[in-house]
């Protein structure tokens, strides 16, 4: 096919795509005889334009297979390097709308994945990773000369590979599954060629940021520890990460660094980063900290629960609800305060039932039946002192997400332990895996009343874990998320044993806060 010249002087998709069918009509009308292969070309950039034209499907899932299959096409046909760039823009922005009306519903998936669910994230991931090898593979190839005034700015064309990878992984964490297998690599490498042409801190105009600035947010997103939060918590990451993720800053080779929020990741490996406290950086890697992020989280968190209201501190809405607030105190943990793991772990490979939810939980001790219909039965793979892994065999786990409270009955014993859901990940429809960190070994189960301003009295079920000193020298109350806060009111613990037992305690500490649970420690209040 010749080459050419195409003059398109107005941007947007609307003027690329009249300039090149304009383009083609012209050449598929020349009476200039053509070889095979450029006929088929014409005719695959003719199909693929006449496929833009039509309106959008209705389900978004729709258009997977026609973008696919079109950008596919596009990959075979032998034309000239700036007609391919302007069909690639063309249909990246019909993939990249598509893409934007698949995430909200992506980010509900319960777990595990409906075939249904699991076949759209697998054609919207493989559209991800299509347009950016397609970027990555076209990077720089355009002649200046030919097409002056027209050639796509290199730092957008990364921007895009980047953008691409990008929601590939944070696809990936809403419905807890493991990268696929060359992802952090291609964005390793897409990295790399910025910083290697110079280009990663330009901004790139109307797209928000520069490469760089894309590439650290999908690193802090990973530095977060994402499958230990709900789908909803991840949002607010990466509203966050937006927002302030210019606060973590690359360390210059060969700088020295402090501080515990210390990240490096290697990049000739297909690997997310790792903590440097968990593993030293090794010479050569790219180092990042995380230290003044977190401290500005914990900042903004002190300042919401002084009062501040979240656009005053420049928050997302959903920073000021008690779920948002837990989020970001985890957030600013596992930013800046990583640590080492405390226990190492034994595999083993036995098994135990696991009831779900505080309400579920608390018939359990209340009732002291097994609740049959309610239980799910799993494989413990590995434990420490302070935890298990387990994996699904059977049982319904449709409500089951990182942060819920579960008891947990081994094979091996006979009572059961209460535990919090720390991470899922599910790499398949048939494959679930949960981490857990117990909490006690017993439960008594109450009734929680506390005023709440004007808002009367609130009754909620609630679990009362015994003392575990000197970890936890005071006993432990777990209530659903933002029913009640250290400082407040005196609340009152209806205990339903022989009697009727009344007891009036004062929440001084939370201990842990999930969208699911918080866990507050409680003493009995001296107050008439």
């Amino acid at each position: 096919m010749g080459t050419g010249t195409l003059n398109i002087k107005a941007e947007g998709p609307t003027a690329l795509y009249n300039g090149l069918s304009h383009f083609l009509r012209s050449k598929m009308n020349d009476p200039k005889p053509v070889s095979d292969d450029d006929a088929l070309t014409l005719i695959d950039l003719r199909s693929i334009l006449d496929w833009l034209a039509t309106p959008q499907a209705a389900r978004a899932e729709d258009e997977l297979a026609p973008l696919h299959t079109h950008l596919t096409a596009l990959r075979g046909t032998q034309t000239a390097a700036h007609h391919r760039h302007k069909v690639l823009d063309l249909l990246y922005t019909r993939a990249h709308g598509t893409v934007g009306r698949l995430l909200p519903e992506l980010a509900c998936a319960s777990l595990p994945l409906s075939r249904r669910t699991r076949q759209t994230v697998r054609g919207t991931q493989e559209l991800l990773l299509m347009v950016a090898e397609d970027y990555l593979n076209t990077f720089g190839d355009l002649d200046e000369h030919l097409i002056k005034g027209l050639r796509r700015p290199l730092e957008l064309t990364l921007w895009r590979a980047i953008d691409a990878l990008a929601t590939h992984l944070l696809i990936s964490n809403y419905v807890a599954a493991p990268a696929a297998t060359g992802i952090w690599q291609l964005l390793h490498r897409a990295y790399r060629i910025a910083t290697d042409n110079n280009i990663a801190d330009l901004s790139v105009l109307g797209e928000g940021g520069t490469p760089e600035e894309i590439y650290l947010r999908a690193l802090l997103l990973s530095c977060a520890q994402p499958a230990s939060f709900t789908s909803r918590e991840i949002d607010l990451i990466v509203e966050y990460t937006r927002r302030f993720g210019n606060r973590a800053g690359i360390v210059a080779a060969g700088k020295p660094a402090d501080g515990e929020g210390l990240f490096w990741v290697d990049l000739d490996r297909d690997a997310s980063p790792t903590a440097a406290s968990r593993q030293p950086a090794p010479e050569g890697v790219l180092r990042f900290s995380c230290d003044s992020l977190a401290e500005l989280v914990e900042e903004q968190v002190d300042a919401l629960e002084a009062g501040a209201v979240p656009i005053e501190i420049d928050l997302p809405e959903a920073a000021a609800t008690a779920t948002g607030h837990g989020a970001l105190r985890r957030l600013a943990h596992y930013w800046g305060h990583p640590g080492k793991r405390r226990f190492p772990r034994r595999r083993q490979n036995y098994r135990a039932v696991l009831c779900v939810g505080l309400q579920t939980l608390w018939q359990l001790f209340h009732e002291e039946e097994s609740l049959a219909s309610e239980l799910t039965h799993w494989m413990v793979t590995n434990e420490s002192p302070d935890g298990y892994a387990l994996m699904h065999v059977s049982g319904k786990t449709t409500h089951l997400a990182a942060g819920d409270i579960v008891a947990v009955r081994t094979e091996n014993a006979e009572g059961w332990q209460i535990c919090i859901a720390r991470w899922a990940l599910s790499e398949n429809p048939e494959h679930l895996e949960l981490g857990l960190q117990i909490l006690a070994t017993s439960a008594t189960p109450a009734i929680l009343a506390c005023g709440k301003g004007d808002s009367g009295a609130i009754q909620q079920s609630a679990l009362i874990l015994p003392q575990l000193p000197p970890v936890r020298p005071l006993e432990t109350v777990v209530v659903p998320t933002g029913t009640a806060a250290p400082g407040e009111n005196k609340m009152v613990l209806l205990i339903e044993r022989e009697n009727l037992e009344v007891r009036e305690v004062i929440a001084t500490h939370l201990e842990e806060q999930t969208a699911s649970v918080e866990v507050l420690s409680i003493r009995p209040s001296t107050e008439p």
